[in-house]
């Protein structure tokens, strides 16, 4: 089995390398025989408003698809870039996913059907300190999320096949959503730190690529950096929590590290657990690096789907399961990431309720409930938050894509410019219903189950209290976590009236290489709950179910009402003077850029004033005094041999007078 591991993140990572390398000949070589993509061509081309106050309108395509009406390229336009016309990328791009996706799901079936712990060593690499062990190890944890990681990555290259079509980059975004894959199979199935780190970056430099995939437009551009610098702030915490551990424990093998995390002194299971933490908060979007998160999503709708919703942000809430005994062994840290959940969660859905973008509701939906598996994680429930990570990652890629659905059809991320879609386009209708359904918590959806599961650990933490975290840390998450209830109802309710109820307007299914992995995701989103039955710990009891479909349904109560009143005006209208700050998400962006940005800004221009008038002028006004000494020191070299030979002869003249007089 670890050799199919090994299979599975070597594929992916061949596919990009051969379709950068290979894929224009490959689609030259195949064009000669006749054969090429066959993607049908919608009446608009599947333009993408980028930021929350963009507004892109729908170009009429022409046959072709990337030269537009009036013969002339299109912006970035290069021959063979759009998967229309690039059969080479696409079978470089979707075959090794394909077969990648294969093995992760026989790797699945396997741990399933016999638990056990798996591991083997490729190689080690010595470092004069504790050894580097290139090697996989599989549990049922890692079997699982392998399987969630292929199955979405699969949907989403499929997926960009149509979705992308005109691209002129298409074989370089393919590329990077291949090597994407590879580097979080390879966080998933690694058996070492170092090596789970090595995935960890790689994935971090294609999120940067990949968000930033329209660099041409300064939101895009901005938002990759933001992205990029924001993570990279936690993964350097991550590093030197990894470095504390494999130290101290005297290797970098996981399991060695687990096996001695109870052994290892209090202050440094406790400094690792913490620092690890910072790597956690970045990759997983928890307060307070959660604020690349919403930006990034001016990067393509799929890369939404695959980053936000099932691999690089549940990273690090896996990597906290994948060691939880080390923070088992630091109490300390669990109560910090119970705080830093209970923020997270329900400041990310207060923002949500107000979002004007589509996208960005989704993008702080996913924050709060990255927050509510932390949450679970805080107080001990495993099984229920890795639960809720797989459930999440299915319906919330399904939302992710069903929005590219509905954002391909009208041509904008905002809102405002959507509604009446039901009939035009049933598929994506009953689709996203069914994810909104699952995110709200709505039975028997899959959403139900999970959240019901984190939820009754949470409520048992704090009424009867546990070995864990303090009481006072556990009543926040458990009050945190039922307000959270409420609002994702709320916020939920309010993108899917927004979305398909009113007036009913013009529009157009989405193409089938887009429709039906949409429509896979919602069959997975509606009957995955059902697999917590046989398990004790996730089978849903009476009170806590209760309580959970109290508060949801006051939330969608609350927003339907108020949308009934006036259907023509948006629910969030009501929040009064509450809308703005929960739609600039409490001003945290602003905070960082008044305590942060601009006192690093202001002190650069210190240096550069310091650089320029101190340091530049003592440089400049050394000039004078040293070509006055030049010009002295090239007074005795006039070029006469006379002189030098006077100088000679004075010299000589000079040392015989000094002897003389010394002796």
């Amino acid at each position: 089995m670890t050799v199919l591991a090994a299979q599975a993140i070597a594929l992916p990572f061949l596919g990009a390398l051969f379709g950068l390398l290979l894929g224009p000949w490959t689609t030259r070589r195949l064009a000669e025989l006749g054969l090429r993509t066959a993607a049908p061509v919608p009446p608009v081309r599947p333009t993408e408003a980028r930021g929350a106050e963009a507004h892109v309108e729908a170009e009429p395509d022409v046959p072709g698809g990337d030269v537009p009406a009036e013969g002339l390229p299109a912006p970035g336009y290069a021959p063979g870039g759009g998967s229309r016309g690039a059969l080479g990328p696409v079978l470089f791009a979707v075959l090794p996913t394909v077969f990648a996706a294969g093995l992760t799901i026989v790797i699945g079936l396997t741990a399933w059907l016999s638990p056990g712990v798996r591991q083997s060593t490729l190689t080690t690499i010595p470092t004069g300190g504790p050894e580097i062990s290139v090697g996989v190890s599989i549990d049922g944890l890692a079997a699982l999320l392998g399987v969630l990681v292929g199955i979405v990555a699969l949907a989403v290259q499929v997926y960009s096949v149509a979705y992308m079509r005109d691209e002129p980059r298409y074989s370089s975004y393919a590329a990077f959503v291949s090597l994407f894959t590879a580097a979080m199979l390879l966080v998933v199935y690694a058996s070492d730190l170092l090596v789970l780190y090595v995935g960890w970056e790689v994935m971090g430099i294609c999120s940067y690529f990949l968000v930033g995939h329209h660099w041409e437009e300064k939101t895009g551009s901005r938002a990759a950096v933001k992205a990029f610098l924001v993570t990279r702030i936690g993964d350097a915490g991550l590093l030197l929590g990894v470095i504390v551990l494999g130290v101290g424990a005297g290797s970098f093998d996981i399991a060695t590290v687990l096996a001695k995390a109870g052994s290892l002194p209090d202050g440094t299971v406790l400094a690792a657990a913490l620092l690890l933490l910072c790597g956690v908060a970045g990759k997983s979007a928890l307060f307070p690096l959660h604020t690349w998160l919403p930006d990034a999503m001016a990067g393509p709708t799929p890369i939404s789907a695959l980053i936000h919703a099932a691999t690089m942000v549940a990273a690090g809430v896996y990597l906290v399961a994948r060691l939880y005994e080390v923070f088992l062994a630091a109490p300390a840290s669990l109560a910090v990431l119970g705080v830093l959940a209970a923020v997270s969660m329900l400041g990310s859905a207060c923002a949500a309720l107000a979002q004007a973008d589509l996208k960005r509701v989704l993008a702080y939906s996913t924050i709060s409930q990255l927050a509510v598996m932390a949450a679970g994680l805080a107080v001990g429930a495993k099984s229920a938050a890795m639960f809720h990570l797989v459930t999440h990652g299915a319906f919330k890629a399904l939302l992710f894509l069903a929005a590219g659905c509905v954002i391909h059809a009208v041509g904008s991320n905002l809102l405002a410019d959507m509604g009446g879609l039901a009939k035009a386009m049933p598929y994506t209708f009953v689709s996203m219903t069914i994810g909104y359904l699952a995110l709200a918590g709505v039975p028997p959806t899959s959403g139900f189950f999970s959240k019901d599961a984190v939820l009754e650990h949470v409520q048992d933490n704090a009424l009867h209290g546990g070995e864990g975290i303090p009481g006072w840390v556990a009543w926040a998450l458990y009050l945190s976590l039922l307000a959270t209830v409420a609002l994702t109802a709320a916020y939920a309710t309010r993108a899917w009236l927004l979305t398909f109820l009113g007036p009913a307007r013009e529009a157009h299914e989405a193409p089938g290489a887009m429709k039906w992995p949409v429509v896979l995701l919602a069959g997975a989103s509606a009957v995955l709950g059902f697999f917590a039955l046989g398990d004790e710990e996730l089978r849903p009891h009476l009170a806590p179910a209760a309580m959970s479909l109290l508060f949801t349904a006051a939330g969608v109560a609350a927003v339907y009402l108020v949308w009934r009143d006036d259907p023509a005006r948006d629910p969030a209208s009501r929040l009064g003077f509450l809308r703005k700050p929960f739609e600039r998400a409490f001003y945290v962006d602003e905070l960082y850029d008044l305590t942060i940005v601009r006192p690093v800004r202001l002190l650069a221009k210190g240096v550069r004033g310091l650089d320029t008038h101190v340091v530049d002028r003592a440089v400049e006004s050394s000039v004078p005094a040293t070509r006055l000494l030049g010009r002295l020191a090239r007074l005795p070299q006039n070029g006469n041999p006379q002189t030098y030979l006077t100088g000679v002869l004075a010299g000589a003249v000079f040392l015989v007078l000094a002897v003389v007089a010394l002796t």
